[in-house]
């Protein structure tokens, strides 16, 4: 007479009467007087008293021995020794509920022909039904067990690859910050080999610049609005190492400034075209960086004027997905957004390239 437990860090009472194995009880105990209208000779009131008796030291012995004693032989187990209990405590329980009904009659209740008759008929509808409904009791308890320890497994397996995700995620924004150092350094080294005067300003910026930057490029996460501070920052500095080279224009919507996006990513994008476009051409160039909204995208693009992907090999390349920048950044935006986001490149006419990568507009990433 007992069903499935559902919680299992309930102690005492709570945890061996509660409603579930309670409704159970009074529904089978309903059952059992109305199949006893006809035969039953005495009082109903007494007989639905007797019955949920029963039924209530069904549940006591069922619930006893589901966690008493802590230790079973290993020829025992556990739910064989509950519906055992459960089989036993029908006849104890009608004995003794019997013995209280019956105190002020002048004989022992066993004496009574009727009253052994009633005994016999509802002992053995109970041993006929409780085993099974505690076996019943047992199968969905073990099931709820299975599913609870498979949702477990399920969290924790999630949770798994989760940290695998942040860890990936972290080896490469470690792997972006050498990367663009290293870029910076070389263009500072570039105009202090060449003696020139913007050379002390060019360093006070980076040296600002990099106070400003390289704390971000630990953070799992950012701004659109802060990507496009970065590159503001970035722009200006390299055009002050080539002011008679450079151009650039900074747009974005309002709105798409808060949304999430890998640290760095517009920056990679800006750093190539600078890298592989206006610096191998002679009489540079121009970038061009806009950031729009479009059916719940965010569409980044930054276009430059420079040499193009044909008569640079290294951009070719990277074209290819095989230049580190553009291929960490593809890597990072494939572990953000999945395969929701994109990256592509393109060639302009008549020279230049066209870098965008769309994403998901979120204000957080997953």
């Amino acid at each position: 007479m007992a069903a499935a437990d559902p919680h299992t860090e309930a102690r005492g009472p709570a945890r061996i009467f509660h409603w579930r194995r309670l409704r159970v009880m009074l529904l089978t105990c309903l059952g059992l007087n109305l199949l006893m209208l006809i035969p039953w000779q005495g009082s109903y009131p007494l007989l639905t008293g007797r019955l949920l008796f029963v039924g209530l030291f069904v549940l006591l012995a069922f619930g006893l021995f589901e966690r008493w004693p802590a230790r079973l032989p290993q020829w025992l187990t556990r739910w064989a020794l509950q519906v055992v209990a459960v089989a036993v405590a029908v006849p104890v329980g009608m004995a003794l509920i019997y013995f209280l009904t019956t105190l002020s009659e002048p004989s022992p209740w066993w004496q009574s022909k009727s009253r052994m008759a009633g005994f016999g008929q509802i002992t053995f509808m109970g041993l006929l039904l409780s085993p099974w409904i505690a076996v019943a009791a047992l199968l969905r308890q073990i099931k709820d067990e299975a599913r609870k320890l498979a949702l477990a497994l399920e969290l924790e397996r999630s949770e798994a690859e989760r940290q695998a995700l942040d860890a990936r995620l972290r080896l490469l924004q470690a792997q972006v910050a050498p990367h663009f150092l290293f870029n910076t350094l070389a263009n500072v080294r570039e105009l202090v080999g060449t003696g020139s005067p913007r050379a002390g300003p060019v360093l006070e910026s980076l040296i600002a610049y990099l106070r400003a930057t390289v704390p971000r490029l630990e953070q799992p996460s950012s701004t659109l609005g802060q990507e496009l501070e970065l590159v503001r920052a970035y722009l200006d500095l390299m055009q002050m190492r080539m002011p008679d080279r450079l151009q650039f224009t900074l747009q974005a919507d309002a709105d798409a400034r808060a949304l999430a996006c890998p640290p760095m990513a517009l920056l990679t994008l800006v750093e190539n075209a600078m890298r592989h476009g206006i610096d191998p051409a002679e009489e540079g160039g121009r970038i061009d960086v806009r950031v729009r909204l479009q059916k719940g995208r965010c569409h980044a693009v930054v276009t430059d004027t420079g040499i193009g992907l044909a008569r640079d090999a290294s951009a070719a390349q990277a074209r290819d997905g095989l230049g580190t920048g553009l291929a960490n950044l593809r890597e990072r935006l494939q572990l953000a957004f999945g395969a929701s986001a994109e990256l592509q490149l393109n060639e302009i006419e008549p020279h230049g390239v066209r870098a965008e990568i769309v994403f998901p507009a979120r204000k957080d990433l997953p």
